[in-house]
């Protein structure tokens, strides 16, 4: 879900090329949440093994991580700790979603409207504690350094961003930028033409620059985290009534503070503005250990094809690219 203001902040265009040699913090539960979502088969089943245990996570976990290796890109995999109470009423209506989309593939499925059927099964996507384990075996397999977070997987990205420890956050969403990473990466690994609706479009990688956004916005990084709440984030879902973006935007600029944006504003959640604001403000900090290792093969084809049966010749010749792309990239490091 998170916060919606892409009215309002906009970033440029950028080829992987550009973060070369560049670590970068990955919100891991996003882009799980992407790839049981989108790889599935013709009816909405996600890929499963043998044994009926699901496996898209790892094939999109797999192919995206060497395709950021192959580019020179230096991924971390934060991973959600346990939801922090004020975000009780998301999580009920996520599972609610879920729960509804669920019961309709089911029943488009009866019908044989496949095309239905796959909507609803994306929208019925759920991240479960096997799932999370299989991506950590994988990554570890892989030598790519994962850490898990207190709460938010993107807050202690932002951390991780703002102490310099990492360039930029990798997430869809824009919260990111409420807790304070000075850089955001969306659509990374994705280039090419997505389909929208019944058009197709063209979807390319971007940087955001927190610094930037906030002067062509004339606000305050505080003003920002106002902003986001009158629209609405994960911790008061839908926020004020009648409060977009824009409209927002000029009531933080007249008002300044939260205090005065908040003053004669009916507020209908649990968590007060005060609660929420401090929150991005003061995201929980951890401490946390970053080391690259050599990809183990003899883990990565054990784990991916004898046990969950994936096809040694694609693993293998997927492994072999990465080899190869080094070697470029060792050869070019030279002339830099």
């Amino acid at each position: 879900m998170g916060v919606s203001i892409s009215q309002i902040v906009q970033g440029r265009e950028i080829n992987l090329e550009d973060l070369f040699d560049k670590k970068i913090a990955i919100d891991s539960y996003n882009w799980l949440y992407q790839f049981l979502s989108i790889i599935r088969q013709a009816d909405g089943t996600p890929l499963k093994d043998s044994k009926g245990r699901v496996t898209s996570h790892f094939s999109g976990l797999y192919y995206r991580t060497l395709k950021l290796l192959e580019a020179g890109i230096k991924p971390i995999y934060v991973f959600d700790g346990k939801p922090v109470e004020m975000k009780k009423e998301t999580t009920e209506q996520r599972r609610s979603v879920r729960a509804e989309a669920k019961d309709e593939w089911k029943r488009a499925l009866e019908r044989g409207d496949l095309e239905s059927a796959k909507k609803y099964a994306q929208r019925s996507t759920t991240v479960t504690e096997e799932i999370v384990d299989g991506s950590k075996q994988l990554l570890d397999a892989m030598g790519i350094p994962y850490i898990q977070a207190p709460n938010e997987g993107e807050a202690l990205c932002s951390v991780m961003c703002k102490n310099n420890d990492v360039f930029a956050t990798s997430s869809q969403d824009y919260d990111v930028l409420l807790f304070g990473s000075p850089r955001l990466v969306r659509n990374l690994s994705i280039s090419g033409r997505k389909k929208r609706g019944s058009e197709y479009v063209t979807i390319n990688p971007e940087m955001i620059i927190l610094r930037d956004a906030l002067n062509t916005l004339s606000l305050t990084q505080e003003q920002m985290i106002i902003l986001g709440i009158l629209v609405g984030t994960d911790y008061n879902p839908g926020g004020i009534p009648g409060y977009g973006p824009k409209k927002a935007l000029q009531i933080v600029k007249e008002n300044k503070s939260l205090e005065k944006v908040f003053k004669d504003l009916a507020w209908n959640f649990p968590a007060t503005p005060e609660e929420i604001f401090d929150f991005f403000t003061s995201p929980k900090e951890i401490k946390y250990d970053i080391k690259f290792r050599d990809i183990d093969e003899e883990k990565v084809l054990g784990l991916l094809c004898d046990e969950h049966e994936f096809s040694v010749e694609r693993i293998e010749n997927a492994l072999k690219k990465l080899k190869e792309n080094k070697k470029k990239q060792s050869s070019l490091s030279r002339w830099i």
